[in-house]
């Protein structure tokens, strides 16, 4: 059984992407996908009170 070992770097850029794919999702796709309640990514603030 072989293991290989996940450096920081790995997960680091792995970060990265998400955060990449993230954004632009929410600028290429319409609001009702990825906007303000949109179902897949939702970036309307969420208020306190």
């Amino acid at each position: 059984m072989e293991f290989t070992s996940i450096t920081f770097d790995q997960i680091a850029l792995s970060v990265m992407a998400c955060i990449g794919l993230r954004e632009v999702m929410i600028m290429f796709l319409p609001d009702a996908v990825a906007g303000p309640g949109g179902w897949l990514v939702n970036t309307r603030e969420e208020t306190q009170g």
